[in-house]
């Protein structure tokens, strides 16, 4: 998936995925969405009643009272909003339950020689995610705590009290806010096997940000019956994700079916994050022909995580993997590293790799924090470097030293040339954006690779949301030459990164380059069929900004502003079939 971006959207979040950071499930406004009770009861089974009683009246502001109904003291809270100021709830939340969890007052806290700065880094200029808190010489964070800052966030978001306690039991103490929830959520689908998805597929609120009106009924052709249909089976995230089989190992037995109106030329091959909001999946599914995802980690392709899901109806026998075989762990991958890298460190392989980088700062705190204990920190430093060790993805360059993956780095990890996003204008930011909404590179071509027997004489793509290209560098990979590829991306850099490889790889196919899917229409994919003898994949993934557990703001699923372009995917995917169809 290589995602839409666009350089008016400066005041958005980006962040590719949801295996890291906990604060895509937070909400910027209070009270909560869900229950007004629930939260109630369990900030008062954390902190007790409240010494004062929060009166309704002009002389008591509502914010404050809010936090002193929770049971805080009102002198914690006045500390807390003159820290964080009054428009951000969700940083007054933390640093009262931060007070809480140390038992200690906001004053002596704030003066600590090592107190916890509990404002965030501004100085990441790279994305607008800040560091996390710097360390405390007193317990960091127990975990009993840190069950009640998890529980009481699921409890905000709408979850049962009762549910979100065993979520946290089954998953441990140390999962993420986002795996709490989807756990949650496969728990629910576990007890109801068949839910209610008869809402309209295109909702009043998706029409408005797309700004086209789309095809009626009868246009296509009754599809649209099926899309409604009620009862559908919740898909099931695997565990683990190895989709249908990984390379060199036997198949999984797969009741794989691919309803006739699927069935390719053209194939298509679509990607989106995997962990995206309840009844995504379902819905995408439901677009493309009811075909159930398969659902696949690059962890058992690289040294990376990367949870994906791939709706396609391409083969899935005789898949073959790119050589030569990437390093599986972050010791293979940069060997250097392994004689700086500390005991208490089990990491083997990175997170999800994200579209922003750790600060300086961050990097500094943390040698400057290891430095005073030498080679044996106490395990709540420990905790803390390793949590944000994982969070950012650093490795250790140093002794004491740890740093953010160079994008040359990145590039190793997924699959890509060297200095494939080098040059041509590209600064570092937006080398790591591209790269951190890219395909993985490897994962994709072990799925594309049966197309190589089926078109030994070349291939005619058409490429939607391209990015910097990662389709076709797994098909060029794949030794599968590009007869033509018709390549869609709003992105600028994105675009030129692509054309760059074009010419740096002597392609000798043609390459048309085209800005916007929304102006792909009929009459101008008509014409390209005509000219090309029509197109033999349709492949892409639309933006996940809106599903992925990473953006605090607008995880608005299939209707946020930016990931609603995925019915343009299915819009093009399903003209192009009709058009093909007829020329039959």
């Amino acid at each position: 998936m290589d995602t839409w971006t666009s350089d008016s959207d400066e005041d958005f979040e980006w962040g590719s995925d949801n295996e890291v950071v906990d604060e895509g499930t937070r909400h910027n406004s209070l009270p909560p969405s869900g229950p007004s009770d629930p939260p109630i009861r369990i900030h008062e089974a954390m902190t007790g009643p409240s010494k004062k009683a929060c009166e309704e009246g002009p002389s008591r502001p509502s914010l404050v009272c809010y936090f002193m109904g929770m049971g805080f003291e009102e002198e914690m809270v006045a500390k807390a909003m003159e820290k964080n100021g009054e428009g951000d709830t969700e940083a007054i939340l933390e640093t009262l339950l931060t007070y809480k969890a140390i038992d200690k007052a906001p004053s002596d806290y704030a003066n600590s020689p090592n107190g916890c700065s509990l404002t965030s880094d501004k100085d990441n200029t790279d994305d607008d995610l800040s560091d996390m808190d710097d360390f405390q010489d007193e317990e960091f964070t127990e975990d009993l705590s840190e069950k009640d800052r998890k529980l009481l966030i699921l409890v905000e978001m709408g979850f049962p009290t009762d549910e979100a306690s065993s979520a946290i039991k089954r998953c441990g103490p140390n999962a993420s806010v986002l795996e709490l929830a989807d756990s949650i959520h496969a728990a629910q689908m576990a007890e109801e096997p068949n839910c209610h998805l008869g809402e309209s597929p295109f909702s009043s609120s998706a029409e408005e940000v797309r700004g086209k009106k789309r095809r009626s009924t009868e246009e296509t052709n009754g599809k649209r019956k099926r899309f409604l249909a009620e009862n559908e089976p919740m898909v099931c995230i695997p565990n683990p994700m190895i989709g249908f089989g990984l390379p060199n190992q036997r198949m999984c037995i797969a009741n794989r079916k691919i309803p006739d109106a699927a069935i390719g030329p053209p194939y298509f091959y679509y990607e989106n994050v995997a962990l995206a909001p309840k009844g995504v999946w379902e819905r995408i599914s439901r677009f493309l022909y009811d075909i159930e995802p398969e659902f696949v980690d690059s962890k058992y392709f690289c040294a990376a995580a990367r949870k994906r899901a791939y709706v396609h109806n391409l083969p899935i026998h005789n898949r073959f993997p790119l050589r030569p075989t990437p390093p599986k762990t972050i010791q293979e991958a940069f060997p250097m590293t392994r004689k700086w890298w500390p005991p208490w460190d089990p990491r083997k392989q990175f997170n999800c790799l994200q579209t922003c980088v750790a600060s300086a700062k961050l990097t500094e705190r943390i040698r400057n924090e290891l430095e005073k204990y030498g080679d044996s920190p106490p395990q709540r430093i420990q905790k803390y470097v390793l949590d944000e060790c994982r969070r950012w993805n650093l490795v250790w360059v140093g002794q004491h030293k740890v740093a953010p993956l160079e994008p040359d780095e990145i590039e190793m990890l997924l699959g890509f040339p060297r200095d494939h996003t080098r040059g041509g204008g590209t600064s570092r930011t937006e080398r790591y954006k591209a790269l951190g909404n890219s395909f993985q590179v490897d994962t994709v071509a072990y799925h594309l690779s049966v197309l190589k027997d089926m078109y030994p004489n070349g291939i005619t793509v058409l490429s939607l949301f391209s990015g910097i290209g990662g389709a076709e560098v797994a098909l060029h990979r794949l030794g599968i030459h590009l007869k033509t590829v018709v390549s869609v991306e709003i992105s600028d850099v994105n675009r030129n990164i692509m054309k760059s490889w074009w010419v740096q790889t002597n392609q000798t196919g043609q390459l048309i380059d085209l800005a916007d899917v929304q102006d792909l229409n009929g009459d101008r994919l008509e014409q390209m069929i005509n000219t090309f003898g029509g197109f033999d994949l349709v492949i892409g993934g639309s933006p996940c900004n809106n599903l992925s557990g990473s953006n605090r703001h607008s995880r608005d699923g299939l209707e946020g502003k930016h990931s609603s372009l995925f019915y343009d995917y299915f819009r093009i995917l399903d003209l192009v079939k009709c058009i093909m169809g007829k020329n039959l």
